[in-house]
Parts: structure tokens; C-alpha cells; sequence
């Protein structure tokens, strides 16, 4: 069983184009970036020592989403493509962090004019 497995690894690495090389490390790197994002919302709770979710967080999602799903796109496999269409959540996560950072006007007492 093990040796069929291997037999079948050595098959598929030995014919492995260029092309198919690119999208593998592609799909690789977009994993290990979304994976990675785990990595970064624990770093920051702990430093904070509480359950926090910084922006970064959000970045990863993003971007490691989409590299996955480009991947199952490429490899026309719908159980990876479906399981990236969280990028749209994320991508609204962004939206309103940006949207939020944008310039704050200085709230006044009602009863006073300006200048």
C-alpha cells in the first residue's frame, strides 16, 4: 500500500510540468498564508490576553483565499472552490476596516457654532 502510494508520488512529481509547478506553488503558498492567519489572530490575543481578530488576520484570509481558490479553479475541483468563497466575507471584513480608517470629523456640543 505504501509502495503503491510512493510508486504513484514518483509517477506524478516525474511528469510534472513547469506550468503545473507554478500553479502548485501557487495553491501551496496560498495555504500556508491562510493557514498562516491563525497564527497571527493567536500572537495577537495573547500579547493582548484576550480573543482579538487584528487586520492582519483579515489580509491573510483575503489573500490566502484566493490563491486556494485560483488553485481549485486551475485543478477544476469544486470541493476547493467552494470551500473559498469565504474570500467574499473577508473581503467585506476589509471593506469595513477601510471604511473606517477613513477621516474622522470632530463631534461638537449641539449647542455651540462653529468658528
Amino acid at each position: 500500500m505504501i509502495a503503491d502510494f510512493l510508486a504513484k508520488l514518483s509517477a506524478w512529481w516525474t511528469n510534472i510540468t513547469p506550468a503545473e509547478m507554478w500553479w502548485l506553488a501557487l495553491g501551496l503558498l496560498g495555504q500556508v498564508m491562510f493557514t498562516g492567519r491563525w497564527f497571527v489572530q493567536w500572537i495577537a490575543s495573547e500579547k493582548a490576553r484576550r480573543s482579538i481578530v487584528p487586520e492582519t488576520f483579515w489580509y491573510f484570509s483575503f489573500v490566502g483565499g484566493l490563491m486556494v481558490m485560483a488553485y481549485g479553479i486551475h485543478k477544476a475541483d469544486p470541493v476547493i472552490i467552494l470551500g473559498q468563497f469565504g474570500v467574499f466575507i473577508y473581503g467585506r471584513n476589509l471593506y469595513f476596516l477601510w471604511k473606517n480608517k477613513g477621516p474622522k470629523t470632530e463631534a461638537r456640543p449641539a449647542d455651540t457654532k462653529p468658528g
